[in-house]
């Protein structure tokens, strides 16, 4: 027949979907048939074949167990060696130890004669103040932290805040502002000393540590240290002076402030109070720097 084109079928069932990943062929197949297949076969094929399980011939049968004696042998003269070292490899290390403990008694023999020794410099130091300063001995002394004092004055006691822990920040506080941190640093223990020296104060002392004109109040980590000597808190001021008008003073000046601007934002605890007798070491140590001899009046 001819005359309008026929249809073509319409199929009965739809056409399957093709998969997403048709075009990664190479790594369905790897996902879908893992290497084991392939092991698998392996191993069908060399028993098919009668190469799997142990050597049939006496050759390979002797050279396995060689082997094995070999590997044996080995591993026992190794753990008998091992044994036979330990008792030399322990003596050396104790031989090592004892080594160690009196090279340390020698080095804490030779600190004990260091401070002997820097000791009697200081008192042979402040016998010549004494003896060749005329008048004015006493004072240079106590200016100089040469000799110990004591007298009236100031208690100030400063503490790191309740529950402080150190933390990852190293940033110091500065005169423009704090560090969010409830730990005392260096910078300010050298700025309640210097309000102390501004406010009257005689002489002063930090945990027992005597402060000079060249004594220095630094930081190493979260350690404070004085003269290069660590302190721990809380840190204990102790200051010469007229008690009552050098807490006023100290109190009402900047650095007084500032301890207590610390106090209420920082939660830094603090206490000072009015002492009728405080009593200050001498410093450790008061480098000459320059020295004069004093001549008699009308002497040239």
């Amino acid at each position: 027949m001819c005359g309008m084109p026929q249809q073509p079928p319409v199929r009965s069932t739809p056409a399957r979907p093709v998969r997403p990943d048709a075009s990664m062929s190479l790594i369905t197949n790897v996902m879908d048939h893992s290497l084991d297949d392939g092991y698998a076969e392996t191993a069908a094929r060399r028993r098919a074949d009668g190469d799997g399980g142990m050597p049939k011939t006496l050759r390979a049968k002797l050279g396995l167990a060689g082997g094995l004696v070999l590997a044996a042998l080995i591993v026992t003269v190794g753990a008998a060696q091992a044994r036979v070292a330990a008792p030399v490899v322990a003596k050396e290390r104790g031989e090592l130890i004892d080594r160690i403990d009196q090279e340390t008694e020698a080095v804490d023999r030779l600190e004990d004669s260091i401070d002997e020794l820097r000791a009697d410099v200081s008192v042979r130091q402040r016998d010549a103040l004494r003896d060749s300063g005329g008048d004015g001995s006493t004072l240079v002394g106590i200016l100089s932290g040469a000799v110990a004092v004591h007298g009236p004055g100031v208690r100030l006691v400063v503490n790191d805040a309740k529950d402080t822990s150190v933390g990852g920040g190293s940033d110091a506080r500065s005169t423009s502002g704090f560090s969010d941190t409830g730990r005392v640093r260096d910078r300010d223990m050298q700025r309640v000393v210097n309000g102390l020296w501004e406010s009257g104060a005689e002489a002063v002392s930090i945990n027992g540590q005597r402060l000079t004109a060249l004594s220095a109040i630094r930081a190493a980590g979260d350690a404070i240290l004085v003269d290069n000597r660590p302190l721990v808190p809380p840190y204990t001021v102790l200051a010469v002076g007229d008690g009552g008008k050098l807490s006023e003073r100290f109190q009402n000046s900047a650095d007084g402030l500032y301890l207590h601007a610390l106090q209420e934002n920082y939660g830094i605890r603090t206490a000072i109070s009015v002492e009728d007798d405080v009593r200050l070491p001498a410093a450790p140590r008061v480098i000459v720097r320059t020295a004069q001899p004093i001549t008699e009046k009308g002497t040239s």
